[in-house]
């Protein structure tokens, strides 16, 4: 029998590497407790800002019998995305060439998509071949993937609370299957961080408030994507050119040394998302916007918060060349591109500009928020004006 369980176990792991997955593992359908109570401790200190979503489905998302009551194994499944250059060596072009900077995840088809695709195939074949129940996940549903990745093997949670594999670095993307069969699991991997702090060191926003705990009100990836309103003025400037998530923790793993880059053509860059200009980012309507993200996971964000975010890189590219792409948008249907529009304008303006055009502008606007924007700034461009 238990032969036949490795059997079982050995079939379905060269399935979903014939799948395109690039590591599979097995584990029990169990965290433990431990995994409850960081997540408890997580959502207390509200490090999960507006992600209302991880409070509402924490007792599922912390006990995978919970979320299935039947599941007893997951199967975890990883596929290797990383790319060919690291992202911290492109910044200083970027910055120079009014550009901005696109997470590298999200530069071709979205991963949810394509794990999905083939998960459903690795279902689906496990269900017809082995007569097993099966239920698959990707990201989207109240399943704590990095613990159990890590008990299945794959890697371990680092201190930028991400997995870390020692063959494929800091680029993996994670998926699921809950399984009614019995499997032997594999050994969970033990942490090899070390006394390495170069993930917290690096976070342009000081995101880390410990090694292992993000704060996401402070990560420029919840920042540009989950975000949904005005980003705190504070955090603008750390923001820099990135217009969609950010890399910069992963980039810097040491371990990223044994990785290969990706030749998967799902996850291989598309050349107009790779360093997009940003006056042609702002120039985006809601149609433009869903045509050039059209199956990308970008797409998701929408129109005006994915803008809201091309804005701030154009404030902090110190280019005066793109004012007038932001001046354009100050007259922008929605607030939150407005009120951004004129950030960036405080910073690419000479204050004696900037102060003629909020004299304009100011008792046009109608928006409390925006119009809020341009007096909170007077400070500024009064010093900037001398």
């Amino acid at each position: 029998m238990e032969r036949d369980r490795d059997a079982i176990r050995d079939a379905i792991r060269d399935r979903a590497l014939s799948l395109g997955f690039d590591a599979v593992g097995f584990a029990e359908a169990s965290l433990g407790s431990q995994a409850g109570s960081d997540l408890a401790e997580y959502l207390a200190r509200g490090y999960h800002g507006d992600m209302g979503w991880l409070a509402a489905g924490a007792k599922r998302r912390a006990a995978p019998d919970v979320l299935w009551p039947e599941a007893r194994s997951v199967i975890a499944v990883a596929a290797n995305y990383a790319p060919h250059e690291n992202p911290l060596d492109a910044y200083p072009r970027m910055r120079r060439s009014g550009r901005g900077t696109i997470s590298a995840y999200a530069r071709n088809r979205d991963y949810h998509d394509v794990m999905k695709k083939r998960l459903r195939a690795l279902a689906r074949w496990i269900h017809e071949d082995l007569g097993a129940g099966v239920k698959l996940f990707v990201d989207t549903a109240p399943v704590m993937e990095k613990p159990l990745a890590q008990r299945a093997g794959l890697g371990w949670q680092g201190k930028h609370t991400n997995l870390v594999s020692r063959s494929f670095g800091s680029w993996l993307f994670l998926g699921e299957v809950y399984t009614d069969l019995a499997l032997a699991p594999d050994e969970a991997v033990a942490d090899h961080c070390g006394s390495c702090r170069k993930c917290q060191d690096v976070c342009p926003t000081n995101a880390f408030p410990e090694p292992y705990k993000l704060d996401a009100r402070r990560c420029v990836s919840y920042l540009t994507i989950e975000h949904k309103g005005h980003i705190d003025p504070e955090l603008r400037e750390g923001i820099g050119h990135r217009i969609y998530g950010c890399d910069d923790c992963l980039a810097v793993c040491p371990w990223n040394k044994f990785a290969t880059p990706t030749l998967d053509p799902d996850f291989l860059p598309r050349l107009e998302l790779t360093a997009p200009r940003l006056t042609d980012l702002a120039a985006l309507d809601d149609a433009g916007f869903r045509k050039v993200f059209s199956g990308s996971a970008i797409k998701r964000i929408g129109r005006d918060r994915f803008v809201r975010n091309v804005l701030i890189a154009m404030g902090n590219s110190g280019d005066a060349r793109l004012a007038p792409a932001a001046e354009r948008l100050l007259g922008d249907a929605a607030p939150v591109v407005r009120a951004m529009a004129v950030w960036a304008l405080s910073r690419l303006l000479p204050g004696n500009r900037f102060a003629a055009l909020r004299a304009r502008r100011l008792p046009l606007e109608p928006d409390p928020d925006v119009a809020g924007e341009w007096t909170q700034l007077e400070p500024a461009e009064r010093r900037m004006a001398g």
